[in-house]
Order: C-alpha cells, then sequence, then structure tokens
C-alpha cells in the first residue's frame, strides 16, 4: 500500500516554513541535500505536502502538535483543555504534554485542599 502524502493547510504550512529553518540542511532558503552543482531551493519551504524525508524524520518531532496533526491523523486526539490535537502515550490521556503538568499541579492542590479540609472537620488541629 502506498503511503499518503499528508497535506497541509496554510496554518500548518506557515509553522512547518518556520520549523524548516532547523533543519541542518537547510541553507538561505536552499536544500544541501538536493545540492548537485547549483542551488536547489529547499522543497519543504515551497510546499503544501510533506515531502522532504529528512524534515519528516529528523525535524518535524520539533513540534510535537504538529507532527501529530499531519502524521498520526488517525491515533491522535484532542486535548479537553487547549483544543489542540496530540498523540496519546496511553489510551487514557486527556491533556496534550504542555496542559497534562498543569492539569497536573491544579489536581494536587485540589487533593491536598480537600484532605486538610476534611482534617479540620474533624476537629483537628496542631498542638502548641
Amino acid at each position: 500500500m502506498k503511503d499518503k502524502i499528508p497535506r497541509m493547510d496554510y496554518r500548518q504550512y506557515r509553522a512547518a516554513c518556520r520549523l524548516v529553518h532547523e533543519c541542518c540542511n537547510y541553507d538561505n532558503g536552499n536544500c544541501i541535500l538536493l545540492d548537485n552543482g547549483e542551488p536547489c531551493v529547499c522543497v519543504q519551504s515551497i510546499s503544501y505536502s510533506l515531502l522532504c524525508r529528512w524534515f519528516i524524520a529528523a525535524v518535524l518531532p520539533l513540534d510535537g502538535k504538529l507532527e501529530a496533526a499531519l502524521l498520526h491523523r488517525a491515533d491522535r486526539k484532542r486535548c479537553t483543555e487547549c483544543g489542540g490535537y496530540f498523540l496519546p502515550k496511553s489510551n487514557r490521556g486527556k491533556y496534550c504534554p504542555d496542559c497534562a503538568g498543569r492539569m497536573k499541579r491544579i489536581r494536587a492542590a485540589q487533593r491536598k485542599r480537600k484532605q486538610r479540609d476534611k482534617c479540620h472537620a474533624l476537629g483537628y488541629s496542631k498542638p502548641p
């Protein structure tokens, strides 16, 4: 079965263009890998499709949300907090990696607050 080349919308294209500059083969708008004596324009910076294998393997993982949106369309989930797409590490994942740490702190604070209220309801107080 032939792999489908993912197409990007305009926002994804702009994010990929910003990400192209991180590629080690990118040199002032040209691709060093495609250079065979005369400069060749970087394919990934002018195309709405993912064509460069090096970009897919080495550069795209730097932006996890863009990678999940383009490569893992069937496996991705929507974050319940920010609404962005992400690739979950387990089947119970609800939050993207950016929101997961923040939600973990919020839940821990709620849990401790409930635990303290429970102790105060029993009449427990610290000895002087």
